[in-house]
């Protein structure tokens, strides 16, 4: 949720309106090239594009990649997965810090309450218009956010990983670090990949963190117990979770 998630909502209909006008003018252009009329986008190829290729290459992902994101609340890290239609399994591509935090740990529960999500998401908006410079939107609230608010609360909304540096519940790399992620997320999206998963954890769901932040947030361990089959899946098979939303619980398949 953003500072003012309304003008960014504002934003962000005008972009789907723009998109909407176009579509039938250009149902054979690409993603990116949807992407890159907007000069926000242009210039993060223009800046970030040419290095960005080379160290894709150099990592033997130049033909085209899938993209999963891992994001860590306590230590404040975004992780860049990749994957080409030949590997199956993710490699680490890039880390980036996260340039503040909103919150304390534990999943977002209702409108207003500060928190940034945990859970099993994935990139449901590209708004190359967005007031925090480029930002990719999570779906959040999911089901299972949806039966922890209950029917007498809102669930709030407005997730992204986006620039600037301020934040109230998402994920903000500053506009320099954005510009790579998105690009990379253009690059994965129009590849062919519909949905980019992000995995939003409390902190690296390692036995000795579990015991140790479970002490300090007793009221969060049962659902932290639901987020770490998935988080230890990918540990041991760096491959996408199949989890499930079953009961207002993530299971895994």
């Amino acid at each position: 949720m953003h500072t003012n998630p309304q003008t960014e909502m504002n934003y962000l209909t005008a972009f789907t309106l723009f998109m909407l006008i176009n579509f039938s003018a250009n149902a054979q252009i690409s993603f990116k090239q949807q992407q890159l009329k907007f000069e926000r986008v242009r210039t993060a190829y223009d800046l970030k594009w040419p290095s960005l290729e080379k160290d894709l290459q150099k990592a033997g992902f130049g033909a085209g990649f899938e993209m999963l994101m891992n994001a860590y609340k306590t230590e404040g890290k975004v992780e860049i997965w990749l994957k080409t239609a030949k590997q199956d399994k993710f490699t680490l591509f890039k880390t980036y810090d996260t340039c503040a935090k909103s919150g304390t740990l534990g999943p977002k529960v209702m409108e207003g309450d500060l928190q940034t999500p945990e859970g099993f998401y994935k990139i449901n908006v590209f708004n190359p218009m967005s007031l925090y410079h480029l930002s990719l939107g999570v779906d959040y609230p999911n089901a299972v956010d949806k039966a922890r608010t209950g029917k007498d609360r809102k669930t709030g909304g407005d997730i992204y990983i986006h620039g600037d540096c301020e934040t109230v519940g998402c994920i903000p790399l500053t506009d320099d670090k954005i510009r790579e992620v998105y690009v990379l997320a253009v690059e994965a999206r129009n590849n062919g990949q519909k949905e980019i998963p992000v995995y939003i954890f409390p902190f690296r769901m390692t036995n000795a963190n579990m015991s140790k932040y479970s002490k300090q947030y007793p009221q969060y361990v049962a659902f932290w117990n639901t987020l770490k089959p998935g988080f230890d899946n990918f540990e041991k098979n760096k491959m996408m979770a199949k989890v499930a939303q079953v009961g207002g619980k993530y299971v895994l398949k």
